[in-house]
């Protein structure tokens, strides 16, 4: 059976669920294929015994691309924000949980940082401009805001976001527009008064946000739009390109033929695809890192907790010495997520500090969670596991070169057709960078068939 379209995307993960519903607004025909048994990807949200928990990314940040996708496909109305307690957050540090600043002035009291260390960051607008080309993030914050706020802000922010080691993350990557203002403006401080006052530019939600029932009702929403276009179980075998364009072999005796293709399967399974039609372009894809990661759902007795969740959650530092990585009270930030009375934590552990977290037993993550539990909360019971969920590939993790690696990816698949790549590992690993990147994607593609010759 061989079925024609305008565009075939590989994969249905946010960014191909995205790139589907993109391509239908745009008057596209389309079919999508997921090589799983559902769509969404690592996304996916489980509800158990009262409570209501992610398996993968527990809130996202509607910036202003994801935000124009959601209202042009009339999903806006699916996005539900963070309640007021998504404001406060909190890092262990010196055997204590102590807030986040979230103003100038909180942070001008705040213990976090020393006075030097405050004084230091405060002179960031005189310090000479350099080169971040090729720095890491710890390289860049130290140079522009010094050792202090990279240990004790800015690499316990990166454990809670890419479980990763801030030594090793590209700062061009992981941190754009700072890097733009020290480019543009010789100094973040600078460029980010500058960017205040700049009117008529796009704005995305403030906050976290979720949505009705969970993540997975995003998800279901996308996938609804898409209806019969979408075909799961169809793990596609093989991706040629003849003179009547891209011929796809997916689900045994399925073929689709396409005038254009949106790639977003994750990285490692986009290198087998692209292999035989551009070697280098595979090599490239291959070579994006992933961390592990492990999600614990624990059904918590607050009353068993000598310190109240309070706001958003929790990170720990490396300087811990803990496995635990953080803790998220989506129980005190959205609705329905735990009984009355109790709370839903959700604990993260693995990445760059325990990479074998993956392939360890139950008994010994829970050990492990427990301990940081009763470090950083003072819980006094064993944790009453709700789901333990393993991502062996679970967050990318952009290195210096990234930026430049991602621009040659771009022209290599460019050089073959209408082909563009979409996913997390492009342009930023969160929910809505994946939303916005299959858009943007099927943009493109919309954009160069209807400029084609018929």
């Amino acid at each position: 059976m061989t079925e024609q379209v305008d565009v075939a995307v590989v994969g249905a993960g946010v960014a191909g669920l995205a790139a589907g519903v993109e391509s239908l607004g745009r008057g596209l025909t389309v079919r999508v294929l997921e090589a799983a048994g559902r769509s969404g990807g690592v996304v996916g949200t489980v509800a158990k015994d009262g409570y209501r928990f992610e398996e993968g990314p527990n809130a996202f940040l509607v910036k202003a691309p994801a935000r124009a996708f959601l209202e042009r496909a009339g999903l806006l109305d699916r996005v539900v924000a963070a309640g007021n307690e998504a404001s406060s957050r909190f890092l262990f540090l010196d055997g204590e949980l102590q807030a986040v600043p979230s103003s100038l002035a909180s942070a001008v009291r705040s213990p976090l940082l020393t006075t030097s260390g405050k004084l230091r960051v405060l002179r960031e607008a005189f310090v000479t401009g350099g080169d971040p080309t090729d720095e890491s993030v710890a390289e860049f914050v130290t140079r522009r805001l010094g050792p202090e706020a990279l240990a004790r802000l800015v690499a316990p922010f990166l454990v809670g976001v890419y479980a990763g080691d801030e030594r090793k993350l590209g700062a061009e990557a992981v941190f754009p527009a700072l890097v733009e203002w020290e480019r543009a403006r010789g100094s973040i401080v600078r460029g980010a008064l500058a960017g205040m006052f700049r009117r008529g530019a796009p704005r995305g939600l403030r906050g976290s946000h979720s949505a009705p029932g969970g993540l997975g009702g995003l998800v279901a929403a996308l996938t609804d739009r898409l209806a019969d276009r979408i075909q799961t179980g169809a793990r596609v075998a093989s991706l040629g390109r003849d003179e009547a364009g891209w011929r796809i072999e997916a689900g045994g005796a399925e073929t689709v033929r396409a005038r254009a293709v949106v790639m977003a399967a994750p990285a490692w399974a986009a290198a087998d695809l692209m292999r035989p039609l551009d070697s280098e372009a595979a090599e490239l894809l291959e070579k994006i890192e992933y961390g592990p990661m492990v999600s614990v759902a624990l059904a918590v007795d607050p009353a068993a907790l000598r310190h109240a969740p309070r706001g958003f959650g929790f990170l720990v530092p490396r300087e811990a010495g803990l496995d635990l990585l953080g803790g998220l009270f989506m129980s005190r930030v959205f609705p329905d997520r735990a009984p009355p009375g109790r709370e839903l934590v959700m604990a993260m552990i693995g990445g760059a500090r325990w990479p074998d977290a993956v392939t360890a037993p139950d008994d010994d993550i829970l050990r492990r969670v427990g301990q940081g539990l009763e470090r950083t909360l003072g819980h006094r019971e064993e944790p009453t596991p709700l789901g333990i969920q393993r991502w062996l590939r679970g967050v990318p993790q952009p290195g210096r070169d990234h930026p430049r690696r991602v621009r040659r990816l771009r022209e290599r698949a460019a050089a073959l057709g209408p082909l563009v790549l979409a996913g997390g590992y492009l342009d930023g690993i969160g929910l809505g960078d994946a939303l916005a990147s299959g858009a943007v994607a099927a943009g493109e593609l919309a954009d160069a068939l209807e400029a084609a010759p018929s």
